[in-house]
């Protein structure tokens, strides 16, 4: 049975103990739940694979609470340090060298050379981190290829037993993983998309490329392999109707949704319909996009008609984790 604890200072202290131990815990931060170990155990990094079953060549991020616990692990560059200055604590991962002397085991990296590093804002998991005493490596707390957790509840029907301990911190208010830029080469490229958008760092950094799609066989950042994010229902892009069986994910007003056969969408039962954001608010969406797609997900229709989201802002990380799920689906 798998243990879920409120996120008292008591209960955060026993959760540290527990990954000085070489055991896993989940945890909440501000994009989604994370499934934590200490980052300088093999031992135990390797316990986050096997739970999850992640494959070994994934790497994992590792959470540090600022620049200074970052500059020990990894080599900053300019925009590194520009990124960092502006966006931390926050949604932001970036990829840079890992310093030889950084003491974390080298399957975060998956024999990269270079190390995925972010400073999350949640307190509870700035508190965790700093009761350790040490950087936590952490993927999201759910089965590899499902859907991510943005509750306690999610990690306990996604992991079971093999979350260790979770400890509860509400709803992700971000809902989404984080952005994934990657600044180890001469131009900063964006490997996955989040709520710090590409308009965002394109305003500090100037030029972004943009690489979503892992090259060769060994992904640079986590959320570039194609099986991921996906529920067990089918899901139905830039849908402009629904079909019968399927529910409705829509993104603002439905009056002009209809059902093919007859029919408005607007007068589907509620079981079947949930609204990312009535008001078009990407903000709002992301949030509930994991959320709204695990409670459709376990109420067994046949498919999931998802109306059409902008690809503009956070709109571009939305459809991103849309399409990963759809084509994993397919694969």
């Amino acid at each position: 049975m798998t243990e879920i604890l409120e996120a008292t200072t008591g209960n955060i202290a026993k959760a540290a103990a527990r990954l000085k131990e070489g055991g896993l815990v989940a945890f909440p931060t501000e994009t989604v739940y994370g499934l934590g170990a200490d980052a300088t155990n093999d031992r135990a990094v390797a316990a986050i694979f096997e739970a999850k079953g992640r494959p070994s060549f994934n790497p994992v991020i590792v959470h540090v609470n600022d620049r200074a616990e970052a500059d020990r692990i990894v080599e900053f560059t300019k925009s590194a340090a520009l990124l960092a200055s502006v966006f931390w604590p926050g949604p932001l991962t970036l990829i840079l060298p890992r310093k030889e002397s950084s003491g974390l085991s080298l399957l975060t990296s998956a024999g990269l050379p270079t190390q995925a590093v972010r400073a999350p804002s949640h307190p509870v998991a700035r508190d965790l981190i700093k009761a350790l005493g040490k950087p936590i490596a952490a993927p999201s707390a759910n089965a590899s290829g499902s859907l991510s957790p943005t509750t306690p509840q999610h990690v306990a029907q996604s992991l079971g037993d093999r979350a260790g301990l979770v400890l509860a911190g509400g709803k992700s208010a971000v809902g989404l993983e984080s952005t994934v830029v990657d600044l180890s080469g001469p131009v900063p490229v964006l490997l996955r998309p989040g709520a710090v958008t590409l308009e965002d760092l394109k305003m500090h950094v100037g030029d972004v490329q943009v690489e979503l799609e892992a090259k060769g066989e060994k992904p640079k950042s986590p959320g570039q392999l194609l099986r991921h994010y996906a529920p067990k229902t089918p899901l139905r892009l830039r849908a402009v109707d629904v079909k019968p069986g399927e529910a409705l994910l829509a993104f603002g007003p439905i009056r002009f949704m209809g059902l093919q056969g007859g029919g408005a969408a607007k007068d589907m039962p509620p079981e079947m319909r949930m609204n990312l954001s009535e008001n078009r608010d990407l903000t709002e969406a992301a949030a509930n996009l994991f959320s709204m797609l695990h409670q459709l997900d376990a109420r067994g229709f046949q498919g999931i008609a998802v109306m059409d989201i902008p690809e503009t802002g956070l709109g571009l990380a939305i459809n991103d984790r849309l399409r990963r799920a759809a084509g994993a689906q397919k694969a």
